[in-house]
């Protein structure tokens, strides 16, 4: 049973107001992040990560350095951010202003059209899901390996290990993208169906067998570890 943890990367100072932080402004995240990045690390510390996987972007990279301390970490391109072309770093209002029309047609099919001079949905679909499909085979032959370990015990044979626990750590519209590959969604509803908040808690998981388009959603954006025991979960 492969167990995916899934988080955003922590705030930035261009977090905020939102705006589109692809590939190209490549910043660190900042203090409120790190305490983020802290809070999810204190929530998780009781779990002992085979793997830690990241977009080589840096702010997923230290993120994923403060949640899991001492683990070696793993960066692949494919869990990079959706690549905005013209529309990096421009905040939701300027690009009211400078590209309303193309922002309006793109909304209604971002599975399909691409920013300009940048990725669509459908693009970061294909990578995402060969990551899983990556994600997954590999899973298979670690399983391999430790059922065998486990039955050729010197002691005498032992169960083989029921879950493996993996961090990926992204970024906003590539993990909502990963979700809908996952689950078996229209990536054109990513925007619509998923929500990715800094610093979440989301979990994935495939039982033996599984291909990249069946994981069940065990848990999704919880940010719980960020907030007061009072709040609600849904605000």
């Amino acid at each position: 049973m492969l167990t995916l943890v899934l988080t955003r990367h922590g705030l930035t100072d261009r977090s905020e107001p939102e705006q589109h932080l692809g590939q190209r402004v490549d910043i660190s995240i900042n203090e409120a992040g790190r305490r983020q990045a802290q809070a999810l690390a204190h929530r998780l510390s009781a779990v002992h990560f085979d793997r830690v996987i990241t977009s080589p972007l840096f702010r997923a990279r230290e993120t994923a350095e403060i949640i899991a301390p001492g683990l070696p970490v793993e960066a692949d391109p494919r869990l990079k951010e959706m690549d905005y072309g013209a529309w990096e770093g421009l905040t939701y209002s300027q690009l009211e202003e400078r590209d309303l029309a193309a922002r309006r047609e793109w909304e209604l099919a971002p599975d399909r059209l691409p920013c300009p001079g940048g990725e669509s949905g459908n693009d970061v679909a294909e990578r995402v899901r060969s990551f899983l499909a990556d994600l997954i085979e590999e899973h298979r032959a670690w399983y391999a390996r430790a059922s065998f370990r486990a039955a050729t015990s010197p002691g005498g044979p032992t169960a083989a290990p029921e879950n493996r626990p993996v961090l990926a750590v992204a970024h906003s519209s590539t993990n909502r993208i990963l979700l809908c590959v996952a689950l078996g969604t229209d990536v054109r509803d990513y925007r619509k169906r998923f929500v990715q908040g800094q610093g979440n808690l989301t979990v994935l998981r495939w039982e033996d067998g599984d291909g990249p388009e069946d994981a069940k959603l065990i848990v999704g954006n919880d940010l719980g570890h960020l907030r007061g025991p009072d709040t609600l979960p849904w605000e």
